[in-house]
């Protein structure tokens, strides 16, 4: 009977791994075909049956890209506003996650069910009172615009301070007792126990502060201040039949994303666990 057991959650386990592999290779189908296509001419692109290994790769597709748009520049702008964008997310998002979590005061409660309530209003609707407010301030058509703007993120404050919960208040309490401050206790006990969480939004506020294309498409009018998403809308605007290179500037577009994934997958799920253990 045991051994009869075993077989079937042997089977049963074997049947749940092939289900897996094969929602992975449907996932990953559209960047396995945008890797080929950036490698083919233009006239292979779209040939039935699909060619997914170019008989004659199109390396160079990786080098007309460059001279087309100014791909550099564009790149180098959205390095800059991602990195300090998520800076500041994190850092704004651990400092309001703990006042929310380890410390009490009237309305404390109240205050983060109203700012997490937030994060079900669509951008759409409070998109023009945003610009308005920019314009007023003049700082259309600067990156200090989009900075200002995504600066205070509510998914953040959550995520993180779901961890924080899970952190014994009697550990706090016995730091304070030794006379540690409210801003040595965090910076000391809190936010080394807290790095899977920071981790996990740091992929979360990098990815989508890169691929943000609304935002930037909005604020940004001069050429020399764009992000790497509006030069590819620019680069399919001017170059529309050359799907190759399109492609080839997609997958470029990728690389930051993937790296960073790369770097931080270790704490990705433990800090996404963590954090939803606790309510």
């Amino acid at each position: 009977m045991q051994k009869l057991q075993n077989k079937k959650n042997l089977v049963g386990r074997g049947i749940c791994y092939v289900a897996l592999a094969f929602i992975t290779f449907i996932t990953l189908l559209p960047l396995i075909w945008m890797l080929s296509a950036s490698l083919k001419l233009e006239t292979d692109v779209f040939t039935v049956p699909i060619q997914w290994i170019p008989s004659n790769p199109q390396w160079s597709n990786y080098t007309k890209i460059w001279e087309k748009i100014p791909l550099s520049l564009f790149t180098f702008n959205s390095i800059k506003l991602t990195v300090i964008i998520t800076i500041i997310q994190l850092i704004t998002s651990s400092f309001a996650a703990y006042g929310f979590s380890k410390c009490k005061f009237r309305g404390r409660d109240t205050l983060f069910l109203c700012y997490v309530a937030t994060i079900a209003i669509p951008w759409q609707v409070y998109m023009l009172p945003q610009y308005i407010m920019m314009n007023k301030m003049q700082l259309i058509d600067t990156h200090l615009s989009i900075i200002l703007l995504q600066s205070f993120v509510a998914f953040g404050v959550f995520l993180i301070r779901q961890f924080y919960v899970s952190i014994p208040n009697e550990l706090l309490e016995a730091a304070r007792i030794d006379g540690l401050s409210e801003y040595g206790i965090y910076f000391r006990i809190v936010l080394p126990l807290t790095k899977p969480a920071l981790a996990t939004l740091t992929i979360f506020s990098f990815v989508n502060v890169w691929n943000d294309f609304m935002g930037p498409m909005i604020y940004f009018n001069s050429t020399k201040l764009k992000t790497i998403q509006l030069g590819i809308r620019m680069f399919i605007g001017q170059y529309s039949a050359e799907y190759g290179l399109i492609m080839a500037a997609s997958v470029v577009s990728l690389i930051p994303v993937i790296a960073v994934f790369l770097a931080f997958q270790r704490f990705f799920i433990e800090g996404v666990a963590t954090s939803g253990l606790k309510g």
